[in-house]
């Protein structure tokens, strides 16, 4: 019986990682690091990850703005520019675009594989 319910909340959370997977191909362009290279330097670049990750290393460029302070910063992104948001991995970006959405800001894009898969040049402090 254990079993059946955990097959259960397996199921329902793929099919809701899938869900908000196709919501979010509807505003938010996921884009390979040459794409990302080619549009970022005429858009604001945003890294969402916290204070200290920043601080290790981050794109020639960026500017911190971490997903936990994003609420109250959000008057700092531009909603008339592209917004291109990087974190570690992608899933702290794809959560800011969809707070950013919610906020009605469009021209949202990520980098796939967030930082952790960035090759091109970075800063550190």
């Amino acid at each position: 019986m254990g079993w059946i319910v955990l097959a259960g909340i397996v199921v329902a959370l793929l099919a809701y990682v899938i869900g908000m997977g196709l919501y979010q191909k509807r505003f938010l362009t996921t884009l390979n690091e040459e794409e990302f290279k080619a549009g970022y330097r005429k858009a604001q670049l945003i890294d969402v990850r916290e204070p200290e990750e920043f601080k290790k290393g981050h794109i020639l460029g960026a500017r911190n703005i971490p997903l936990s302070q994003m609420r109250q910063r959000l008057k700092e992104v531009r909603s008339d520019q592209p917004v291109y948001l990087y974190c570690e991995s992608g899933f702290r970006s794809a959560r800011a675009a969809n707070f950013l959405k919610k906020k009605k800001y469009g021209q949202l894009h990520h980098l796939n594989g967030g930082f952790r898969k960035w090759t091109g040049r970075v800063k550190s402090n």
